[in-house]
């Protein structure tokens, strides 16, 4: 099952690769998830397996490459109706 586990992250992660139009403040307002809480689970289990990966190893193997590379060549100034709806979700999230 592990290895069934790892085929479908590994797509997972091409699948965000290829597309890098999916902003990562779309996938926050989405899904409550974005390419930063992937590398971040990322560590977590590298740690949980007691295998040493610091964040930024994490985030280029999430990216496919160095963050501020690809933050450079993909990342959008975030717009007013983007923030607008993320401040929705997050109030939404603390009054439940």
């Amino acid at each position: 099952m592990v290895e069934v586990e790892a085929a479908a992250f590994r797509r997972l992660v091409s699948h965000l690769q290829t597309h890098t139009e999916a902003q990562n403040l779309d996938l926050m307002i989405l899904a409550d998830f974005c390419r930063n809480c992937l590398a971040k689970w990322v560590v977590s289990g590298a740690a949980e397996q007691g295998i040493e990966m610091d964040y930024e190893q994490a985030r280029e193997i999430i990216y496919g490459m160095p963050y501020n590379e690809w933050k450079d060549k993909y990342q959008l100034e975030a717009t007013s109706s983007q923030l607008a709806a993320l401040e929705a979700k997050q109030k939404a999230k603390h009054s439940d």
